[in-house]
């Protein structure tokens, strides 16, 4: 049947929409409809994309007003006499028609200071268990396709809040870092404050609504990073050392800066090992012969008596011992073979 699309044409000088009636079948989604145009009525018509499977974020579009990945919007989520609007992103310049200059988002992410390995541990010895890293795992599929970072009314509505304030997709890579179970930063959390506008965010949750990937953005990353953010910076004691030092002791004695930690991480006694933990797991002692004691064996209570009595030795003579193997039945043949049944 035949579909009546609204799609925006125009450069960065300006530009307006125009009307088109185009074929759609069956299964096709929005962006094979801006393939039909192209290929049928608008040759001209820039569009970008890449994978057409909801993997690159590459055609990120507005779709009546909703910021949505053009390859995942379905044409039978609207009806059958609804007019379908495209139009670019509108948090970022327009290049041409649907293609926008995002290059904000690559500045942003050149600022972020990336992932810092403990001292000592070289790629291939990093050893974390499932556990360590199921909180920040969901970060890791952000496919960069900037939705949350359009409909962000933070940097959307006020453009002079760009230069101060990171975005969504920005914070998610902050709390990644800092939920991290081997970066070496301890102040991820300030930077995130102080340099990646943090506190701007009042928690509205639009970004977690258009995320393709479903990613709790506000919930699992934003909330989290603001609460160490608050327990940090407003602690009781934290404070009283305000009141009573100068602002340069409090700066030299707390760095707020991205300078490197001195963390020992998991350097050296972790290094290499199957466990996160910079203290690892002891085991009971064990005598001379590399056994462990009796009360290790059979006492309820690690390190409690023996409940043989303390001058016992062992092995058992045979007239204390409660257990005897039984008696061997002729009827039972031995272990592995078969039975006669004839």
């Amino acid at each position: 049947m035949k579909r009546h699309f609204r799609v925006w044409r125009g450069d960065s000088s300006g530009g307006s929409l125009e009307d088109f009636d185009v074929e759609v079948n069956d299964g096709e989604v929005v962006l094979d409809i801006i393939h039909r145009l192209q290929a049928t009525q608008a040759p001209d018509l820039a569009c970008r994309w890449n994978c057409k499977a909801g993997k690159c974020g590459s055609c990120s579009m507005e779709i009546n007003g909703m910021p949505r990945l053009g390859c995942m919007t379905r044409m039978s989520t609207f009806t059958a006499d609804e007019t379908i609007t495209v139009t670019p992103l509108r948090t970022f310049p327009v290049i041409r028609d649907l293609v926008t200059d995002v290059s904000f988002n690559y500045q942003k992410a050149r600022e972020t200071p990336a992932f810092a390995p403990p001292a000592g541990v070289a790629p291939g010895q990093y050893r974390m268990q499932q556990i360590d890293v199921e909180r920040s795992q969901e970060f890791r599929k952000c496919i960069e396709c900037y939705l949350c970072q359009n409909t962000c009314h933070v940097v959307r509505d006020h453009e002079e809040n760009k230069e101060a304030f990171s975005g969504p997709r920005f914070f998610i890579r902050a709390a990644e870092l800092d939920m991290h179970p081997l970066d070496d930063r301890t102040d991820r959390k300030q930077y995130a404050q102080q340099s990646q506008g943090l506190g701007f965010c009042n928690i509205t949750k639009c970004c977690t609504e258009v995320c393709p990937e479903h990613i709790k953005i506000t919930d699992n990353a934003i909330i989290p990073m603001k609460e160490r953010v608050v327990d940090r910076r407003y602690d009781p004691l934290v404070r009283l050392g305000r009141k009573i030092f100068r602002r340069d002791q409090l700066e030299s004695a707390q760095p707020e800066s991205m300078a490197p930690s001195t963390s020992e991480g998991v350097s050296g006694v972790g290094s290499g090992m199957t466990y996160t933990s910079a203290r690892l797991p002891e085991g009971p002692p064990v005598g001379p012969d590399g056994r462990l004691d009796i009360a290790e064996l059979a006492a309820p209570l690690q390190g409690g008596l023996s409940p043989y009595g303390e001058d016992m030795d062992f092995p058992l003579p045979p007239e204390r011992v409660a257990y005897h193997h039984p008696e061997a039945d002729p009827s039972v043949p031995p272990a592995g073979e078969v039975p006669d049944r004839r």
